[in-house]
This record gives C-alpha cells, structure tokens and sequence, in this order.
C-alpha cells in the first residue's frame, strides 16, 4: 500500500474506506483535500474509495463516512457537489445530534471547552489557538476544517485565529500562514472567495518551499492587526 494510503478503515456497502495522508496529498495533489472525500468530489480517488485524512484526535469517521455515502450517491445522481454537501451536512447534523454529551456543556463555557491550547510564539496582534475541532463541528459548523477566523465565522471571537487539534503539528504552519493571509486582506475589504485563492496560492508555495515558510509568517504576524 503506496502513500497516500495509510490502512483500511473498513468497507461498508460497495466501498472501501482507507485513512490517507492528508498532509501528502494537500503538498502533492491537490491543496483542497479536507477531512474526507469521495470519487465525484475529487477525481484522484478511485471509484468506490472513500478517503478520510488521518486524525490526530480520532472518532469522527463514523459522521465522514454517513456525510460521504448521501454525498456520493446525490453526485452519482447528478446533483451539484453544492447542493449534494448541504443535503449531506443535514444528516452528518442529525448524527452528531444524537450524542447526549452536547446538551450538558454551559453556553458559557463554550469557547472554553473549544479552546485547547494558546500558540502564544504567534499571537502577537491576533491570538492564535489550537480548538477542539470535533466540538466546533458538533456545535456550529460540520464544515470546519483546519483553521478559520473571526473574519469568515462569526462564534471565533474577534481578532482570533483556529487551527483545528486534527492539524498534525508539522502541518500548522500551513495552515496558519493560509489563515493569517486570508484574514489580512479580508479585514482590507477583499471578498472571501479572491482572499482564499490569494491564500491557497501562498499555501502551495510555502509547501512545496519550505525553507521560505518562516519569513512569511513574519511577515503575516505583523500584517494582521
């Protein structure tokens, strides 16, 4: 079994479900690949695979594996990948609902419970935070993934930054400097759709340069305000 493979999660129905290197394919494929996808999504999995990227924190798969099967099968039928992850989204929703866990976390201990660890080398003009990832997933968005801001999601509070606990640490800086990018020129009035190509493309350069990935986070530190 060749990267990007991992091992085999489990087969369920016609599919065979592997754990994949997310960081490798993100470098070496395709910079958009998230948690999970299927065939109709990206075309560099094969037909009846599902992939989930390996999670530093594991026990989502079972809500991926139910949000890529409604996927799967809307796309099969023709349906956009817009309206087939919406209609996805609504039963990974109603999984992740069923676990009575939610309902005893206090409102007011949200962002407490979310926030696991301060990156305080890099919360210079914006504080940076390694999040429970699951937890925002269960609570607010099922399509957070990697790292967000207060400029695109409105419960990260203002002038912070969150890189998700399935990041593996050697990814982090990826992600930030994406983040901090994005954040940077929104906060400018660029809409979020040219902030985050301008921020993919700066992504992919730091990836595959990596030896020019900490000057340009200097750089983005000190633009974010």
């Amino acid at each position: 079994m060749k990267k990007p493979y991992i091992k085999r999660f489990c087969k369920i129905s016609v599919f065979n479900v592997f754990i994949v290197d997310g960081n490798y394919i993100r470098k070496n494929i395709n910079e958009e690949f998230t948690n999970f996808g299927q065939s109709y999504r990206f075309n560099f999995i094969p037909k009846n695979e599902f992939w989930i990227d390996k999670e530093s924190t594991p026990g989502e798969e079972k809500y991926f594996i139910d949000h890529l099967l409604v996927e799967h099968r809307l796309m099969k039928e023709g349906m956009s990948y817009k309206k087939a992850i919406e209609k996805a989204d609504l039963v990974e929703k109603r999984e992740r609902n069923k676990y009575e866990h939610l309902n005893n976390i206090k409102k007011r201990n949200i962002i407490k419970n979310i926030h696991k660890k301060k990156l305080k080398q890099y919360s210079k003009n914006v504080s940076v935070w390694i999040i429970n990832g699951k937890l925002v997933r269960d609570l607010y968005c099922i399509d957070f993934t990697e790292g967000g801001h207060d400029k695109v999601y409105h419960f990260i509070p203002e002038k912070e930054i969150w890189i998700d606990d399935d990041i593996s640490p050697k990814e982090r800086k990826f992600i930030l400097i994406h983040e901090l990018h994005e954040r940077y020129l929104m906060s400018k009035g660029l809409n979020y759709d040219k902030a985050h190509r301008s921020s993919s493309n700066l992504e992919y350069f730091c990836r595959h340069h990596p030896s020019k990935l900490s000057k340009r986070l200097r750089i983005e530190l000190n633009k974010n305000q």
